[in-house]
């Protein structure tokens, strides 16, 4: 037995009655503040596991390694430690006991399949007969000035306070001192509400706080773009995504509106009858009460959203409460709250401290397969090969002027997306070509119990994201329950690459198919070279033939957005100082109000939101009714905690706040 070996430690938290099932490197610090536990020990790292029970000392208990043998060590705690039932200051473990710490009872085992991330430098579990998720290792960064796709960026850092002018040193210590932060002579600003992010989970999450009636003075919503929904805008224009089109979205899941009512159908079929357009009033109608079994079903257009979400944040004082700003560092002060050191230009620092801080900041990077970042390293070509979240529309108009061929990878919704915009521009020129490359053949769709999702010309077909029931269903319910492994097994069933039930798309994958200007090929690829002609030669193993090359004179790739928290500097940088866990899935380890519980500080809370915390309890964490879930629940957290200003939106609340909704009143 070494050093790294590691242990599960599983109990249910005696408040919540949540279930918690970490695997964790030896030594172990267990205790009720993480500021009285070591970080290290003989210089090794420690895991820390925070009980919040009365009953449990600041520093309780050590679990470490001695002779090669697993031992527990009381720390002088005042209520003692007990193993299966017997107090003890100093015994070895063995898998299988339990502990009892307080109110919580706790079961060790010694988990062999527990791996150490070199990478992040936190703990991430190898599920036992599950393929590993795909690992690329390469990604296109957000330029941190512009917010905008920059593939010139190199692979982003951790990063290193000491080594930099800002964050101070102060920034290396586990709990801030805010006197040293007014000493430093940097600007220090406090509230008591801070959205890191100002995307559209920090719009949703300051909606509800105002609808809860916290006050416009008490919240501030730090990021880079003063519209909530600048970056998903982007990108979706990037993907051909144009306003005028329909998003992968519900009627009802409206971030404007946390009531659903009227949903986008209804509003729309309203603007349609009053412009006299009958017809198309009643099909919205009819979508939304025949969908999905007698017809395809309703999502709404991009433009409606982005304009009710515009009306909702000048209601909610949303210029008021923005801030422009780059979030560099978060930590925790020694009074119970948290400091954010962020730069609103070059050379030009400053602090917020806050006591309730919320984490949504999104898809850090987009995914950019390793063959492609290596052919753009090597010939410097950035209008060949693209990724469709970057602006590439140069190809469409090189096509539609001249023609050619393009080579598709990946097959989700951004892939279907792609071959409708070269459909269109095919009206311009016939002599355009598709080559989809797949990995592998689809010959059928992900089973989970009796249900299983069509497969057609090796498309997986789901209206969304998700199967509906993940959304308020039995499956939301199943993953709240269920264990972090079971939840990564769950994912894995419910989850993979879909693509819209949508006839028009269809119908294009069919004509082109029949026609001979869309064609699917499988192999995996080898790499990517430039020919004589300046086209891409890209070299595949194809099955059954060997090496096979294909040429041509674009490349797209549509593989798909990275949340995982290597990809942000400063989610890496905060798991790294407070060795945060990581689920399953390599997201922030969030209980069921999504609350990063780990990060707890005296009456301080932390919750994140959105795609960082999928592998927890939600699935469909980064969509428009996956982000007011969340928030629902972070405000019933808040209001259980008494939090200054938040009031429980009860059925008197909600309603006459829904009438000052629908009258665009003030909250």
């Amino acid at each position: 037995m070494t050093s790294n070996f590691q242990i599960q430690l599983s109990w249910n938290d005696p408040d919540t009655g949540e279930r918690r099932e970490p695997h964790l490197s030896l030594p172990i610090a267990l205790g009720r503040e993480f500021a009285r536990m070591p970080m290290n020990i003989q210089g090794q790292r420690v895991s820390r596991i925070q009980l919040q029970n009365e009953q449990v000392s600041r520093f309780h208990a050590l679990i470490n390694l001695e002779q090669n043998q697993v031992v527990i060590i009381d720390q002088n705690s005042a209520n003692g430690l007990f193993v299966n039932g017997i107090r003890q200051t100093h015994t070895i473990l063995n898998s299988g006991d339990r502990l009892k710490i307080g109110d919580c009872i706790i079961t060790v085992t010694f988990a062999a399949i527990a791996q150490s991330n070199p990478t992040s430098g936190t703990i991430a579990t190898q599920i036992p007969n599950s393929p590993p998720s795909p690992q690329f290792n390469s990604t296109i960064q957000f330029n941190p000035t512009t917010n905008l796709p920059d593939p010139t960026l190199p692979p982003v850092q951790p990063l290193t306070p000491l080594g930099s002018n800002f964050p101070p040193p102060v920034f290396q210590q586990e709990l801030v001192p805010v006197q040293q932060l007014h000493a430093t002579g940097l600007p220090v600003d406090e509230c008591d509400y801070l959205a890191i992010g100002a995307g559209l989970g920090s719009y949703i999450w300051v909606d509800l706080l105002r609808i809860s009636g916290v006050k416009l003075d008490r919240i501030l919503a730090l990021g880079l773009d003063k519209e909530p929904y600048a970056r998903y805008k982007r990108l979706c224009l990037n993907s051909q995504i144009p306003l005028n089109e329909r998003l992968r979205s519900n009627s009802d899941s409206c971030p404007d509106n946390i009531w659903g009512w009227p949903s986008y159908a209804l509003r729309e079929a309203w603007h349609d009858l009053t412009h006299g357009k009958i017809n198309s009033t009643f099909k919205y109608l009819w979508q939304v009460f025949a969908e999905p079994t007698f017809i395809e079903t309703y999502t709404p257009r991009a433009s409606n959203v982005f304009d009710s979400i515009d009306r909702e944040a000048k209601r909610i004082g949303w210029a008021q409460i923005y801030r422009y700003g780059r979030v560099r560092s978060i930590r925790k002060t020694d009074d119970g709250r948290y400091c954010i050191a962020y730069s609103r230009g070059r050379g030009d620092h400053a602090f917020f401290v806050c006591r309730y801080l919320h984490l949504a900041t999104g898809y850090p990077a987009i995914q950019f397969l390793p063959d492609l970042q290596a052919y753009r390293e090597k010939y410097k070509d950035f209008q060949s090969v693209v990724n469709a979240y970057e602006d590439h529309n140069h190809v469409y108009q090189h096509l539609e002027k001249h023609g050619g061929t393009v080579l598709l990878r990946g097959r989700g919704i951004v892939a279907s997306r792609i071959v409708q915009r070269i459909y269109e521009a095919r009206k311009q020129n016939h002599n355009i070509n598709i080559l989809h490359l797949m990995r592998s053949p689809k010959p059928q769709g992900n089973k989970f119990g009796h249900t299983q999702r069509p497969v057609k010309h090796h498309y997986e077909f789901q209206p969304f994201n998700w199967p509906k029931a993940c959304w308020g269903g039995e499956l939301r319910v199943m993953l709240e329950k269920a264990s972090p492994d079971e939840r990564y097994r769950l994912l894995k069933d419910w989850g993979g690459t879909t693509t819209a039930d949508r006839l028009d798309w269809q119908h294009i994958t069919e004509q082109g198919l029949k026609q001979g200007w869309y064609r699917i090929e499988f192999g995996q690829v080898e790499k990517v070279e430039r020919d004589t002609q300046n086209r891409t030669t890209t070299y595949i193993q194809e099955k059954d033939f060997g090496q096979v090359t294909i040429d041509a004179d674009f490349i797209i790739d549509a593989t798909g957005l990275d949340a995982k928290v290597e990809a942000s500097p400063l989610l890496n940088d905060l798991v790294q100082h407070y060795n945060l866990l990581l689920n399953p899935m390599g997201r922030l380890d969030v209980a069921n109000n999504f609350e990063v519980v780990k990060m707890r500080n005296g009456k301080g809370q932390m919750y994140a939101a959105g795609a960082i915390t999928l592998g927890g309890p939600y699935a469909a964490v980064d969509s428009f009714l996956g982000l007011q879930y969340s928030v629902l629940r972070t405000i019933d957290g808040l209001a259980a905690a008494r939090a200054p200003g938040v009031k429980r939106i009860n059925a008197v609340r909600s309603f006459s706040q829904w009438l000052k909704w629908i009258w665009n009143q003030s909250p």
